[in-house]
């Protein structure tokens, strides 16, 4: 086996120990995974792929792509602790192979394999692959577009990667809105084919060009149309305000207008030099670099790096913000990083500045592991409520380890293998973390422990119904557990869960989020269930509710509603 084929195996052994390890050790966290896992597990029990529900409500927030994933996975694995998860991880192995071939095509297989370790080894990429949210499988839906638009547009013409490339931009579009943003490349590509730089062409003159955007269109229409069809022919008004919502107010508006996660312009800046570590801290030699590429006319830089600004710019317009959303770049930055890392990774201050950062990573996490240990630190505190004490030590143990197993790879491998010691250092920190920091944390993250407890405080054939709930909550009840909307004022959905439970009063039990409490609820018949998720939950029999006690005058519901 040459070196360039050992090379690469040995990148995707690593890829699948770091990314795939602890899959099935734990139950979706949130924010968002319970969302979506809830979701798709209502798809297969109820047989309605087509318009997502959240408990008796719909759901849209997000178109279903990503929902149908994980409930394909579900009805094919039967586990959900594996098939919510799995979408990620695919489309992490996916994203990872699109720059490794990109890479060896463009270049040569040792700068695609470059280019794999910069995406992988990026905190933020490798956080993200192992959560079950929609931007793993966005990002991939991108790299992918790229991907084919790139070997199109580079010494093409190859149509069917152009189809590709359109297609997969449409599928991007329905599994998040922002899909469409892999199709910005074209502008640099149309710069560079105008101004006569080598290799590159659009080729718009030639009638199979629109073979792009009829994939785009068809990519969509596997959603839109039945969609449609199905909404505006079934007439009904909470359909029609879904269609209006899920393709206006959480698209155009949310851009626009946004209403959520507002930050500064500059915010995303402050993202990548956090969350992109530790690649972007050889963007010191990549910049004069890629400055002396550009101006001997190699597109392969332009066309990667123009579309990384642009991607910058098109997230950085609106004044709602979220740290993922600029993680659809990083695959084409690491592309146009790769061909140069060999070059820096052999200068002496690129090794120094690597090794720093590896031995302060693990000193930091040495520090907090034995500050946890051997004191009582204001983020322990704040972080272990609704946590038994167990959780505390297990995970002081993690921050030791894994920061004592970084410190020892500085020593053993030196300054001139400071990539060495840092692969060692990030690849311990991650499997200790699937293997322990996660199992330890699910009970309180995912609420299965306070579900559990409610379950055994009710006994086996009590019935439940949650008041002021997170998807959480109903997804990790050991029973159908009977909500009253999740949108809607807490103040009415307690005043339909407590006619609900007043048609059997011996039997059903309202879980009830600690703010959602009216005042004139009797103590001594509430029963508290602790703190999970940063909120108090009080469990509450019929007696709990006085009959003279009527806090809400919202109309009374069917009893049996579910």
């Amino acid at each position: 086996m040459n070196r360039s084929r050992r090379d690469l195996w040995l990148f995707w052994l690593f890829a699948l120990l770091i990314l795939a390890t602890g899959l099935g050790l734990r139950d979706p966290w949130p924010a968002d995974e319970p969302r979506f896992a809830l979701v798709a597990r209502q798809m297969v029990e109820s047989g309605n792929w087509l318009f997502p529900h959240r408990g008796i409500e719909l759901y849209s927030d997000k178109p279903p792509l990503f929902m149908w994933m994980q409930a394909a996975l579900l009805w094919l694995t039967g586990n959900l602790r594996i098939a919510f998860l799995l979408p990620s991880l695919l489309a992490a192995l996916g994203t990872l192979w699109c720059v490794v071939d990109l890479g060896k095509r463009l270049w040569t297989p040792k700068v695609g394999v470059y280019a794999g370790w910069a995406v992988l080894l990026t905190i933020q990429f490798t956080w993200h692959a192992k959560k079950a949210q929609i931007d793993p499988v966005v990002v991939f839906w991108i790299t992918l577009s790229c991907y084919a638009l790139l070997r199109h547009l580079w010494k093409g013409p190859d149509w069917r990667m152009w189809a590709l490339g359109w297609a997969a931009a449409g599928l991007g579009t329905i599994t998040k809105g922002v899909g469409v943003i892999a199709l910005l490349l074209l502008l640099p590509a149309a710069f560079a084919s105008l101004r006569g730089w080598p290799h590159v062409r659009v080729h718009a003159r030639d009638p199979k060009f629109w073979l792009g955007p009829l994939a785009f269109v068809a990519a969509c229409c596997v959603w839109l149309v039945p969609m449609l069809i199905a909404a505006l022919g079934n007439g009904g008004t909470d359909y029609r305000a879904y269609v209006d919502d899920i393709l206006l107010r959480q698209t155009v508006t949310r851009y626009s207008d946004s209403w959520v996660h507002q930050q500064a312009p500059w915010y995303f800046i402050e993202v990548v030099l956090t969350n992109w570590l530790p690649t972007v801290l050889v963007l010191p030699w990549a910049i004069p670099a890629w400055r002396r590429r550009l101006r001997r006319r190699d597109a392969r830089y332009l066309l990667s790096l123009c579309w990384t600004l642009l991607v910058f710019v098109f997230f950085s317009i609106p004044s709602g913000k979220r740290d993922m959303y600029i993680l659809p770049a990083l695959p084409m930055l690491a592309l146009a990083l790769a061909p140069l890392l060999p070059g820096i990774l052999r200068k002496p201050g690129a090794q120094r500045l690597l090794l720093t950062f590896t031995a302060v990573f693990s000193l930091v996490a040495l520090a907090a592991g034995i500050a946890m240990l051997t004191s009582d630190p204001a983020f322990e505190r704040k972080f272990m409520d609704g946590r038994d004490a167990h959780v505390a030590i297990g995970l002081a143990w993690m921050f030791v380890s894994a920061g004592g197993f970084g410190l020892g790879a500085c020593l053993w491998f030196g300054r001139l293998r400071a990539r060495h010691a840092l692969v060692a250092m990030l690849t311990v920190l991650w499997l200790l973390y699937s293997l322990i920091g996660a199992p330890l944390l699910n009970d309180g993250s995912s609420s299965r422990g306070l579900m559990r407890a409610v379950g055994q405080a009710i006994g086996p054939t009590a019935e439940l119904g949650l008041v002021g709930w997170r998807e959480q909550q109903l997804l990790m009840a050991d029973r159908p557990a009977a909500d009253f909307g999740f949108k809607r004022d807490a103040a009415l959905q307690f005043d339909d869960a407590l006619a609900w439970q007043r048609a059997r009063p011996g039997q059903r039990w309202l879980l009830v989020e600690g703010k959602a409490m009216p005042p004139c609820i009797d103590a001594a018949h509430a029963r508290d269930m602790g703190i999970a998720n940063g909120r108090r939950w009080w469990l509450l029999d019929a007696r709990a509710m006085p009959a003279t006690c009527s806090p809400h005058s919202a109309p009374e519901p069917d009893a049996d509603a579910r």
